[in-house]
């Protein structure tokens, strides 16, 4: 099992991971501000299973990796590292404004069979969660934790609730977050700057967990 607070700190990851606009976010927004909630919550169930597909992949992936290649583990983990300073530096360079336009987002109406189709589709081919998984995952496995596939799927179940939870509020308050972004848009600054701080604080904690 791993420990407590280490599941706290991967919380905390997947917390900024899913707050980060991207192309889940994006679709799922565009879905509530022109379909409805509805629509947006069925698109949130596709984008869900589309996240167990990658956990499964991943969690044998590495698996299989770190049996065949002992130095694999040491340097996913200097992966995870850019991977981290890489997302702060896009989350200070991204333009939050337009997210929660809704001039952005005049979809036409899809039935819930394709809404989930389509919301399972970006989500399997969203390089940003693929990413995600690969490199960050590591950070927290360890082999005197126990079985590396057991401890991938407990991450893979933190991750998965987290963005339920956060995606399916933002889902259900789309257009009320929309209107107050666009009255107050010097929060979207400061949350973008916020979310860099915390993804190069995590960067720094993992690069002097490796160099002790």
């Amino acid at each position: 099992m791993i420990p407590l607070h280490e599941l706290l700190v991967f919380a905390l990851a997947s917390l900024i991971m899913v707050l980060s606009p991207g192309p889940n976010m994006i679709y799922l927004i565009s879905r509530s501000l022109s379909q409805g909630k509805q629509a947006g919550i069925i698109s949130l169930f596709g984008v869900i299973c589309g996240f167990l597909f990658h956990i499964l992949m991943v969690s044998f992936g590495l698996t299989a990796i770190f049996f065949a290649v002992p130095y694999a583990f040491i340097v996913v983990k200097f992966l995870g590292v850019g991977y981290l300073l890489y997302l702060a530096y896009n989350t200070v360079k991204s333009d939050g404004n337009k997210i929660f336009d809704t001039k952005n987002h005049n979809l036409k109406k899809d039935n819930p069979f394709k809404l989930f189709n389509i919301g399972f589709l970006t989500n399997i081919l969203n390089p940003k969660m693929a990413l995600f998984y690969l490199s960050f995952f590591p950070q927290f496995i360890k082999p005197e934790y126990g079985s590396i596939l057991s401890q991938s799927f407990q991450l893979g179940i933190v991750q998965i609730i987290i963005s339920f939870c956060i995606n399916f509020l933002i889902v259900i308050s789309a257009a009320k977050m929309a209107s107050w972004f666009a009255k107050n848009p010097i929060w979207v600054r400061i949350q973008k700057w916020f979310m860099a701080s915390i993804l190069s604080g995590l960067a720094v904690k993992i690069a002097f967990a490796k160099a002790k």
